[in-house]
């Protein structure tokens, strides 16, 4: 019962924090105007700024956003207990992760769709953009690095999914198609794009259900997951990121729009379906027995851990706050909405339901995986607390393993969803679906987020460096989305730190760097809140509500990182030591220069971008729209 309590006061604070919180911010401080003129129209190009309805992109963000975030931190933070974690995800998500997508976006719209790296060159001084963009290229790298090897790793647990994520593909193109040509009406290709998703599901769950289940239509699907499931982790790295490429490059109406409102009606209907399976475990118990929480409440000194605090505010980052959410919502968010009214909704209201999925993974690792795991090789055979120290014995083993621990989730989960009906493979199915179609849709945007940033450090560095002339090829889309992918893959190529090189081994250098990923991601988030203050300061706005966030998010991610440094000097990992010396350097830069410049930019705009060319007659009724 204390599961489904969690669940149902969790969703109405959400709604209530969205009507409430949410609406003061867009009504009161950023007086959001549905008649403004908004970056989709005013630089429409069809291929990147797209005049797009509020469900479509809030599909896009929502996917975007949350990738595998909020799975992984709050199933590795709950080894502190399920509390601390829900506390951080429902106080967090609120007051700080919402407010920073939110004021993101707005800042972005603002500002003809920049980025937050380019804003932050005119709201505080130029050497600021350079540190920015700077920090965002190394961020983007480690996702683009670690996020294929996050869908491998569920490829190989859960090889039911992967050719519903491939399936997805064809009919997020056909979708694109459809809605670019029709130009409304959702309701048809939106239920009809469900169907066949989860008629791909069911197909890679080898159908279910029927006679083909054993038959040879059942054991050819097998066969093949098989084969796929066995593929190296390089060859999933080199695939998945040539596919970003791909959609990086596409008209974002034709892949990346599509496939991320598609998978956003899969996502939110298959967290539906656990919902619902939380409603019959908490009332009527599983396998005859009640379903209570396993996970201690608070374990404040776990084997080999870091202290709590403040190391759970980086551990759970999506689901929370993450930096990374800054750059979707000024990098492509803010490129598609038609109306700035729909800002609201779609920064706002998307992190809440991040950390609504935040909350459902804390109560599926705390709560439904003491169901059992039933298919795991080590685990199988286990129930309750038992089952629970086994995965959660040690902390280095929990934050190494991260397959495990989303491994925890998807199983729970599934746990979930055979309460009301649903056989145990095309649970998992589902399930595994939902992680690696999150981590897919987070790969192709960062993919398109890494181009643009390094588009605009090719033009800073052509205008400031000298013979600044030789980056001036990345200025071309193709080029700069070359280099993201190719130098993402060349990271993704390493064996992992300890292990020797070979055809078995390479494949995981993410987790190089994966261990400063949580400290410098919130550190993103820090520097993102520094831009937004500005931007309110100069225009005589109140800013304690974002002041307050900003002060937390400089602090803990630092603080964090000078804990982490104690224990890479002894592990002799000297590498990470040299990367966070130099980050906290850059943010120790960034907060000088903005100290210096906060007594001077009270109430004084900052230089206005250049005007755009006039629009003829024909043109600006061309752009008549209703919101």
């Amino acid at each position: 019962m204390t599961t489904l309590l969690i669940a149902v006061g969790s969703f109405f604070g959400f709604i209530i924090a969205y009507n409430t919180y949410g609406r003061w911010l867009a009504k009161r401080i950023f007086a959001l105007d549905a008649t403004a003129e908004v970056p989709s129209e005013q630089l429409r190009d069809d291929v990147d700024y797209v005049p797009t309805g509020r469900m479509v992109v809030f599909g896009h963000h929502f996917t975007s956003i949350a990738g595998t975030g909020p799975i992984v931190g709050p199933a590795i933070a709950i080894m502190w207990g399920w509390v601390p974690a829900l506390c951080w995800v429902l106080f967090g998500s609120i007051f700080i992760g919402a407010v920073h997508d939110f004021g993101s976006l707005v800042v972005s719209i603002r500002n003809r769709g920049q980025t937050v790296g380019d804003i932050a060159g005119r709201v505080l001084n130029p050497r600021v953009r350079f540190l920015f963009l700077a920090i965002l290229l190394f961020g983007l790298w480690i996702v683009l690095a670690i996020f294929g090897l996050v869908i491998a790793s569920v490829f190989k647990m859960f090889p039911e999914s992967i050719l519903p994520v491939f399936l997805q593909i064809p009919i997020a193109v056909a979708i694109g198609k459809w809605l670019h040509k029709q130009g409304h009406g959702l309701l048809v290709p939106s239920a009809l794009a469900l169907f066949a998703m989860y008629l791909t599901v069911w197909f890679g769950a080898e159908c279910p259900g029927v006679a083909w289940e054993g038959g040879m239509v059942g054991s050819a699907i097998r066969s093949l997951n098989d084969t796929l499931k066995d593929w190296p982790v390089w060859v999933w790295a080199g695939v998945l990121l040539a596919y970003c490429y791909v959609a990086s490059v596409l008209p974002v109406w034709l892949l990346l729009q599509p496939r991320d409102y598609i998978n956003s009606l899969q996502l939110i209907s298959s967290l539906g379906l656990v919902v619902a399976g939380l409603f019959a475990v908490g009332l009527l118990g599983a396998n005859g027995k009640p379903v209570e929480m396993v996970a201690p409440a608070v374990q404040w000194a776990p084997l080999n851990a870091p202290p709590v605090w403040p190391v759970l505010f980086v551990t759970i980052a999506c689901g929370a706050i993450s930096g990374f959410h800054c750059l979707v919502s000024s990098g492509t968010s803010s490129k598609q909405l038609k109306c700035e009214s729909d800002a609201q909704f779609v920064g706002y209201g998307s992190m809440l339901m991040e950390g609504f999925l935040a909350v459902i993974v804390i109560l599926a690792v705390a709560a439904g995986v003491g169901i059992g795991w039933p298919d795991h090789p080590s685990f199988g055979g286990q129930t309750g607390t038992t089952l629970w120290q086994s995965i959660y014995s040690d902390w280095k083993a929990a934050d190494a393993g991260l397959g495990t621990k989303i491994g925890a989730f998807v199983v729970g989960s599934a746990n979930f969803l055979e309460a009301i009906g649903i056989s145990h493979r095309m649970a998992l199915a589902i399930m595994g679906v939902l992680v690696a179609s999150f981590a897919g849709t987070t790969l192709d945007t960062a993919t398109r987020l890494q181009r643009y940033v390094v588009q605009e450090l090719s033009r800073a560095l052509q205008q400031h460096a000298p013979g600044g002339a030789v980056f001036k090829p990345l200025e071309n889309a193709h080029v700069a989305t070359l280099f993201a992918v190719g130098t993402a893959f060349l990271l993704a190529l390493f064996p992992k730190p300890g292990d020797p090189w070979s055809w078995a081994t390479i494949g995981k250098g993410g987790m190089i760097l994966w261990p400063m990923f949580g400290a410098t991601n919130q550190l993103l988030g820090g520097l993102a809140f520094l831009v937004i203050t500005f931007w309110l300061w100069r225009r005589g706005k109140p800013i304690w509500f974002v002041a307050i966030p900003t002060v937390f998010m400089l602090i803990m991610p630092a603080w964090a990182l000078f804990v982490q440094m104690g224990g890479w000097w002894a592990d002799e990992s000297y590498l990470l030591l040299f990367i966070a010396g130099v980050t906290l350097a850059l943010e120790a830069w960034m907060i000088v220069e903005a100290f210096m410049m906060f007594p001077q930019a009270k109430g004084i705009l900052e230089e206005a971008l250049p005007p755009l060319p006039t629009k003829t007659q024909a043109a600006i009724g061309s752009d008549a729209r209703s919101c």
